[in-house]
């Protein structure tokens, strides 16, 4: 089993800039990728951005390349997004995830965390 633990989100201003966390532990040797997705009410569920575990590959959703990094400091097995020009569209509840190598799919999930950007 992997456990994932989320920073607090919190509450910024149209522009401004978060920075989450993910920390993981348990069976981190079975992770293969971890993402971050959110959902905002009445929306689905929205993948934002992933990292292989090694930390060398990346992936973007659209709408938030070029705003938001995924990074991971392998010595903490601990991921981060780093979100800067927030926008009043950006809130919603944040989720780390991961895959199992056996699986592919996301298997673990953090408890989310809320982000509010007011205008």
């Amino acid at each position: 089993q992997v456990i994932l633990s989320e920073s607090e989100g919190g509450w910024v201003q149209t522009g401004g800039s978060l920075r989450l966390s993910c920390a993981a532990s348990g069976r981190t040797f079975n992770i293969a990728q971890m993402g971050w997705f959110r959902q905002a009410p009445g929306k689905e569920r929205e993948f934002l951005a992933a990292i292989s575990w090694r930390g060398v590959d990346t992936d973007y959703a659209g709408s938030v390349k070029g705003r938001f990094t995924i990074s991971k400091d392998n010595a903490k097995n601990t991921v981060y997004l780093q979100m800067t020009s927030l926008k009043p569209e950006d809130t919603a509840i944040y989720y780390c995830a991961s895959t199992d190598i056996r699986s592919g799919t996301y298997d673990y999930w953090g408890q989310g965390t809320q982000v509010t950007v007011s205008l």
